[in-house]
Parts: structure tokens; C-alpha cells; sequence
């Protein structure tokens, strides 16, 4: 969400041809019951998680936080605590309304807002990487947004709505096209074997889930290559809190959780309608 310059803040495996598909060989029915179930729930638990963990260190650098909002932009020390108390509060309410499953909608708008505002506050607006991953934690939050909305309905009685003009549709389409920007930025420009072999996967990895094919499966290849990443190079907890590093890797590593979640909610809930593997049903 925000940059990590100190001090900071703290966004169906059910067959891989389609939604409500399911490959024998593959999977049982108990585990695409259990699937099912459980995925969406934790799907949205590490969707959340980056913007629960930052409302909790507002709390704890209240005093960090607002001399820095003041001394950046020489706000004064009013406008610097409102600062803060509307990311804390703001964090927090969204992240209970999701988890609760109580006016979503209203909350991803909250948490869209919180990013926005993070994002010119500490200036991430001119780096690059750090908007990337701004982009792709709003991404999540869009798929969360989708999955909430049920789909339109005809101004007319008695006329369905087209499904293609369904605003649901597009906005799976813009979650699953940001979300990739996240792997964007951890593309390594080398010429190991290792790093180019990572590149390619990746980046055909990312264009699957973006347009849309073999979509569950490539998100799920994704979320497995992104937590052992995450898990190896952003272990905050092998890090003494006293240092830097540790609030850095920490920033890194909830960030990438939040990814993550946007992912497994496109693995429990297909890629929507403006997908190459809706397209598939049609030929």
C-alpha cells in the first residue's frame, strides 16, 4: 500500500476447464466440497491482510507516523493525527466489514480510498515499483468488489441482462490484468539460467491468468510460486524488530499476502465472463 520508507504505515481448484468443472482424475467431490467452502474465506482473510496489519502499526507508531505526515508536508500537527486516525479507522472498520461479510462494497470503496490516499501521502506516485504493487493490491480488492455484486439487472422486467455488458465481468477482467503487476516486479533482469528460466515461466504465467486460460490453474501455480517466495525472502520474523530490515520485509511480505488472496479468489471463482476460457464454451 505505501512506501516503505521509514517511518511508514503499516491491499475453483474445481477443474481447471471452467466454472463448476471438475476433473475426476483430479479431485474428489469431498475435496471440491471443502473447496468450495473454505477457499473464498481465506481468500479474503489474506486479501485483508496488509491493510489489518497496517491499521494495528498505526496504533503502535501513532507518533511516527504523524511527525512524518507533518514534517513531509508541513500539514501541522492537527491535520497529521487526522491523518493517521483515518487510516487506522478506516483500515480497521474495512477490514471487519469484509471479514464479516457485512456492506463489502462500501468497504472496498473505503480501502480503494485508504490506497489512494496512502499513495500521495508517502509519494509512491513516483516509484515505479511500489505503485505496481499499489495497483495489484487494488486488483484484489476489484475482484472482492465483483465477487460481492451480484449481477445487474434488465432496466426492463422480464429482460436478462446481457452478460457481456455486466459490470461484474470487467471488473474480474481489471483485477485479474493488475494482479499480474505484482510479478512484474519481481522479474530479475540477469542472465543466470535460473533467472531467465523464472521470467519465462512467469511471464506466461502472468499472461495466462491476465487473458484469462487455463485460469484456475495458472492462479493457483502462481499463489504456490508467490508464497514460497514470499516465505524465503521476506522472512520478517528471522529479523530483529529493532532493525530496519525488519519493517521493511514486513511491509513486503503482508503486501505480497494480499496478493495472494486476489489470486485465490480468482481460483474459487473463476475468471468471470470477458475470459478466454468463457470464450472456449462458445466454439
Amino acid at each position: 500500500m505505501r512506501s516503505p520508507t521509514l517511518p511508514r504505515p503499516r491491499s475453483t481448484w474445481l477443474g481447471w476447464g471452467g466454472p463448476g468443472t471438475a476433473s475426476p482424475g483430479v479431485c474428489g467431490p469431498q475435496f471440491l466440497r471443502v473447496t468450495k467452502q473454505y477457499l473464498p474465506h481465506v481468500a479474503r482473510l489474506c486479501l485483508i491482510s496488509t491493510f489489518l496489519e497496517d491499521g494495528v502499526r498505526m496504533w503502535f507508531q501513532w507518533g511516527e507516523q504523524r511527525d512524518y505526515i507533518d514534517s513531509t508536508w508541513g500539514c501541522g500537527y492537527l491535520l497529521a493525527s487526522s491523518f493517521v486516525l483515518l487510516n487506522l479507522l478506516g483500515q480497521l472498520t474495512g477490514c471487519v466489514l469484509v471479514l464479516s461479510r457485512n456492506f463489502v462494497q462500501h468497504a472496498c470503496f473505503g480501502l480503494f480510498g485508504i490506497i489512494a490516499l496512502q499513495t500521495i501521502a508517502y509519494s509512491i506516485l513516483w516509484d515505479l515499483k511500489f505503485l505496481m504493487r499499489n495497483l495489484a493490491l487494488g486488483g484484489g480488492l476489484l475482484l472482492l468488489l465483483a465477487e460481492s455484486r451480484s449481477e445487474g439487472k434488465s432496466m426492463f422486467a422480464g429482460v436478462p441482462t446481457m452478460r457481456e455488458s455486466s459490470p461484474k465481468q470487467y471488473m474480474q477482467l481489471g483485477g485479474r490484468v493488475l494482479l499480474v503487476l505484482m510479478f512484474m516486479t519481481l522479474l530479475h533482469f540477469d542472465t543466470s539460467f535460473f533467472s531467465i528460466l523464472q521470467n519465462m515461466v512467469g511471464t506466461a504465467l502472468m499472461i495466462l491468468v491476465a487473458i484469462g486460460f487455463k485460469t484456475k490453474l495458472a492462479a493457483l501455480t502462481l499463489v504456490v510460486w508467490l508464497f514460497a517466495i514470499n516465505v524465503y525472502f521476506n522472512a520478517f520474523w528471522t529479523i530483529p524488530v529493532y532493525k530496519p530490515m525488519h519493517d521493511f520485509l514486513k511491509y513486503d511480505f503482508f503486501q505480497t499476502m494480499s496478493v495472494i488472496g486476489g489470486l485465490l479468489l480468482v481460483v474459487a471463482l473463476g475468471p468471470g465472463g470477458v475470459s478466454m476460457d468463457e470464450k472456449k464454451k462458445e466454439w
